[in-house]
């Protein structure tokens, strides 16, 4: 969004990767702790933005990262390995994604 624009709330909310979810409420919807959350941005799994006055704000793609270190946690794996998998699986999906971009934007031959 260019300086000067003004973004409309239904952008918000169509947006994964808007800050919308407070520390408590993210916690509430995962079935987690605050500590917990708090654990996986001292891991750099994930890094909440901060509002203006400072708390941090979690956006769905943090959740649904925060959710799949929960579930392999819950299922016994160690948390330090449940978030290097995750960032490991969040790496090779990106990857993955760039790659089919780029065999679409190749002609035909």
């Amino acid at each position: 969004m260019s300086p000067g624009t003004t973004r409309r709330l239904s952008d918000s909310l169509d947006d994964d990767d808007y800050p919308a979810y407070t520390v408590g409420r993210a916690a509430d919807l995962l079935g987690t702790t605050p500590a917990f959350l708090r654990a996986l941005g001292e891991a750099r799994v994930i890094t909440p933005l901060r509002s203006e006055g400072g708390h941090r704000r979690y956006s769905r793609y943090q959740l649904r990262i925060a959710g799949r270190v929960r579930e392999l946690v819950d299922n016994g794996t160690a948390i330090d390995a449940a978030c290097r998998i995750v960032i490991l699986e969040d790496q090779l999906a990106e990857a993955n994604k760039i790659n089919q971009q780029l065999r679409d934007d190749q002609p035909a031959s």
